[in-house]
């Protein structure tokens, strides 16, 4: 499968976005460009003297993944570095749980999590467990080609890399599983007489829930729990209209409550009894207010940008903080560390969690959501409607809007610039009282004065403009869209 030896005419720039490199298979994602990620990975350990650590080395069910990887601990062992390597493919947080507790300096999972089943990835993880951070990574990109191609170590094949006590491999879910079982009672939800359905949508977290709630009570079923790199046609994010098979089987099945993953496990989705989706704004609320109802751990929450403005009131509610970051966890993991935060989230569906890792975990959500139902004694539905009603009325969509690879970089410079000079005053007929700059420098975020807003943002990883909105209603969400929409035509 792998080519012997690849001679480019055109170095690929490769830079980090906001969660590791992603790109198209065969096109700039190549093993060439994978192995020159992984050398700055190995020459910024010599750098930082954490080489002697060695690196956890993991992937995703996605085409070739395995391959990928195997040629990332060929690069590692070139030098002289040691990668800790599971039997199969995992979730990603399963690999920044185990840069942890096994000690090493850095972790790689070759993943591109809910992107479209042509491209893959490469995420670096911090030895906190966390998502490396921008600095981090950015030191990566400046060591990766540091040195001419002659001038690096030469080339080490994988079994000599074995041969020579390189890498050493490791059964992944015993571990794990005792660590989910430290922060959840999973034997309670195991013994629960209920029916879950868990979408898994072909990625690395298929059998995962069987595994750890199957055996009591609780009846557990997975869909598409087969490797299939396609994914099915649909990209592996599980929001509509992926999971809509999913959503109408939950009714149809008699199930209780459902719970979906993404390509690689580190995000989760929801649905209630009826087969209704919760969208990723409503499961962060219910997750935070879970941690400071029924865990009682009051403590700040971390969420980005993007994501849901009841987070900031649930935190006043309960006496803490809310703290907001930029887009991508590379912010959003050092942000927790630096306050002590029970809980960080995105608009995307992923959340960690203080007292396991500073890094999303798609399982330990899922199983924090069945405990929270649970724990309240009522369907899925009400559980919904009475968080609504503490927190306040709170919808939310996102429309994505897919641009051409080649020209995309002007068409995000020119409507930033447009924005930047000529904000809107007005959205859907009320006033705009804030506009901001996001961090990131890839859009722009208008607040009105109910506390609704409209945010555009460009993607650091796919050619597409992202627009996301948060309204006190299913209506105005939609008038909100409109003018998401007009903008970026006004762009395009």
């Amino acid at each position: 499968m792998e080519p012997a030896a690849e001679s480019p005419t055109t170095v690929t720039k490769i830079k980090f976005g906001t969660d590791g490199w992603r790109a198209a298979i065969a096109e700039d994602y190549t093993f060439h460009n994978v192995r020159r990620c992984a050398r700055g990975v190995a020459e910024y350990l010599r750098q930082t003297g954490a080489a002697d650590r060695g690196v956890v080395v993991c992937w995703d069910r996605r085409f070739a993944s395995e391959h990928f990887a195997r040629a990332c601990v060929e690069v590692l062992a070139a030098h002289d570095i040691r990668s800790f390597v599971p039997g199969e493919a995992v979730p990603t947080q399963v690999g920044s749980f185990f840069t942890r507790e096994l000690g090493a300096g850095a972790g790689i999972v070759i993943t591109a999590s809910h992107n479209p089943w042509t491209d893959n990835g490469f995420k670096v993880k911090a030895d906190t467990g966390g998502a490396a951070a921008p600095e981090m990574l950015a030191a990566i990109e400046a060591t990766m080609d540091t040195h001419p191609e002659d001038e690096l170590p030469p080339r080490r094949d994988y079994d000599d890399a074995v041969d020579a006590g390189l890498v050493e491999t490791f059964d992944a879910y015993p571990k794990f599983r005792d660590q989910l079982a430290s922060i959840v009672d999973i034997e309670r939800i195991r013994s629960a007489d209920r029916r879950v359905l868990v979408e898994t949508l072909h990625g690395s977290g298929s059998g995962w829930m069987t595994r750890l709630l199957g055996g009591g009570a609780l009846t557990v079923r997975e869909l598409h729990t087969e490797r299939n790199p396609f994914f099915g046609g649909v990209n592996p994010e599980p929001i509509r209209p992926n999971v809509d098979e999913w959503l109408a089987e939950i009714p149809r099945w008699g199930g209780d409550i459902g719970i979906a993953f993404d390509g690689d496990a580190d995000r989760v989705g929801m649905a209630t009894e009826e087969g209704v989706f919760v969208n990723q704004l409503q499961v962060y609320g219910l997750l935070y207010w879970y941690l400071l109802d029924v865990r009682r751990t009051i403590g700040p929450a971390v969420y980005t940008v993007t994501t849901t403005s009841m987070a900031k009131r649930l935190a006043e509610i309960y006496g803490t903080q809310a703290h907001e970051t930029g887009v991508g966890f590379k912010f959003v993991g050092p942000k927790m560390t630096e306050t002590d935060a029970v809980i960080g989230g995105e608009e995307s569906g992923g959340f960690g969690f203080g007292m396991h890792i500073p890094e999303r975990d798609g399982i330990a959500s899922g199983l924090f959501l069945l405990d929270l139902w649970l724990t309240k004694e009522k369907k899925a539905s009400e559980v919904l409607a009475e968080l609504q009603a503490l927190a306040g009325p709170s919808y939310y969509h996102r429309l994505d809007i897919r641009f051409q690879r080649e020209g995309y970089d002007e068409v995000k410079s020119s409507t930033l610039e447009r924005l930047a000079e000529h904000a809107p005053t007005n959205l859907a007929g009320q006033d705009v009282v804030e506009r901001k700059t996001l961090e990131t420098g890839d859009g722009f975020k208008f607040y009105r004065a109910d506390g609704s807003w409209l945010l555009i943002r460009f993607s650091g990883t796919e050619a597409l403009l992202r627009v996301y909105v948060e309204a006190r209603s299913p209506e105005d969400v939609e008038t909100l869209l409109e003018a998401g929409r007009a903008i970026a035509a006004d762009g395009a």
